[in-house]
């Protein structure tokens, strides 16, 4: 348990709460219910060993924090999630009932324990121990099957690493979710323009070749695409998207708007990682407090690169 004040509330509310769920209770010393649910809930703190923090608030001290929550009457407890108040509840509920409010919210100890693995898969491939990472990205889904991220970095490795078959069968059961998600589809492109590149016969030919065909008929689009794909393969993604986007301009409802659809998959698959970041660049954290010395961080080459094809891709459709 920790006090928090406005000096504080950045580091162990905000920032905090994007690694691990923030209980946050608002109380005060005169309040006779606030006395009664401290106890119950540093108790839940020790019992859940981790799986959520509890702060505490004087309400009375800390009238702008309390404000700037909405804080009507106390105490009031409020759970951080992400940066951001997930849900809350008043009063001083018996523990039973706030047992059930947290185990509604928190991840379980599986759950936790796949999300460790994933970190020490991250951290192996950082280091290029890519055995290690597959091996603890493998025991991740192996707890919790439903663990996407852990499936997304899964299949992501196995197709950087060439180990397409196995990658097809990783990625399968992510395909069966509806809607399906972009970052898997984007994979599946990936996947099928690697598969691609290693049965179809054009797979040898030169990129002159290619162009060659396409000189002779602008509108062959089946020839565009399979240049395309070659070049996903080799990890020529502007040049691959420079050819789906002139498929789009001549014809954007081909194949079921395939090439707009490719192109979408490469954008997510160059799409930098969000930063954690507490506080957005208006000079507020993400629980709406006001801050001050946050100044806008220079946009990453690659975030910008994505945005320019976004435009491009737009302009194209219209």
């Amino acid at each position: 348990m920790i006090d928090v004040t406005m000096e504080n509330f950045e580091a162990e509310v905000v920032t905090a709460s994007m690694q691990t769920p923030v209980l946050v209770d608002f109380w005060a010393p005169w309040c006779g219910p606030c006395k009664s649910l401290g106890p119950v809930l540093e108790k839940l703190e020790t019992e859940y060993a981790g799986r959520f923090k509890l702060v505490k608030i004087n309400s009375d001290d800390e009238q702008q924090l309390a404000g700037a929550f909405g804080i009507r009457s106390i105490p009031t407890c409020v759970l951080m999630v992400g940066g951001r108040p997930a849900d809350g509840f008043m009063g001083a509920l018996p523990e039973g009932q706030v047992k059930q409010f947290l185990d509604k919210h928190l991840p379980s100890e599986q759950e936790l324990e796949a999300e460790h693995d994933l970190e020490e898969a991250e951290a192996a491939l950082a280091d290029g121990d890519t055995d290690a990472a597959l091996a603890k990205l493998q025991e991740a889904l192996a707890i919790n099957p439903a663990n996407h991220d852990a499936r997304h970095d899964y299949v992501k490795l196995l197709i950087s690493l060439g180990e397409l078959e196995l990658a097809e069968t990783a990625l399968a059961p992510a395909l069966t979710q509806i809607p399906q998600p972009l970052r898997f589809l984007a994979l599946q492109h990936w996947l099928q323009a690697l598969q691609f590149a290693t049965t179809d016969e054009r797979a040898n030919w030169s990129l002159e070749a290619f162009d060659e065909r396409i000189a002779q008929n602008k509108r062959d689009f089946d020839t565009r695409m399979a240049k395309s794909r070659l070049l996903m393969a080799a990890g020529e993604w502007t040049a691959a998207m420079d050819e789906l986007l002139e498929i789009v301009m001549r014809d954007k409802n081909w194949e079921d708007g395939l090439a707009r659809k490719t192109i979408v998959s490469i954008l997510e698959l160059l799409t930098p990682p969000p930063a954690k970041e507490a506080a957005s660049a208006s000079g507020k954290t993400a629980g709406g407090i006001e801050l001050s010395g946050h100044a806008n961080a220079a946009q990453d080459p690659q975030a910008e690169l994505v945005s320019r094809y976004r435009r491009r891709l737009s302009m194209a459709l219209n």
